[in-house]
């Protein structure tokens, strides 16, 4: 299975998620909250670091739930910081 590339956007959103679940996560290790979300402590350490930037619906919503967030709380957290704008050369080539 090929895979398309993530637009600059994509890869920003995944960032951002990272970072707000890590905020979340606070003093608590990664292994206690992957383990309470029921998945590895290796997903969770790629979601984070944003290696893994379009995790799976089902993913983020055990990861919110081990940390006490709502989905809604978890989107309004994730778009609470402005997202950066690439700069022109960065992007890719259109017709």
């Amino acid at each position: 299975m090929v895979r398309n590339p993530l637009t600059p956007e994509e890869r920003l959103r995944g960032e951002r998620l990272g970072e707000v679940l890590r905020e979340a996560r606070g003093g608590r290790s990664m292994v206690a909250v992957a383990a309470d979300a029921g998945i590895s402590a290796e997903t969770l350490r790629k979601i984070e670091t944003g290696r893994a930037p379009t995790p799976a619906f089902f993913t983020v919503a055990a990861l919110a739930g081990a940390l006490g967030l709502s989905m809604d709380e978890l989107l309004r957290r994730c778009l609470a910081a402005p997202v950066p704008v690439p700069d022109r050369e960065s992007l890719p080539l259109t017709a």
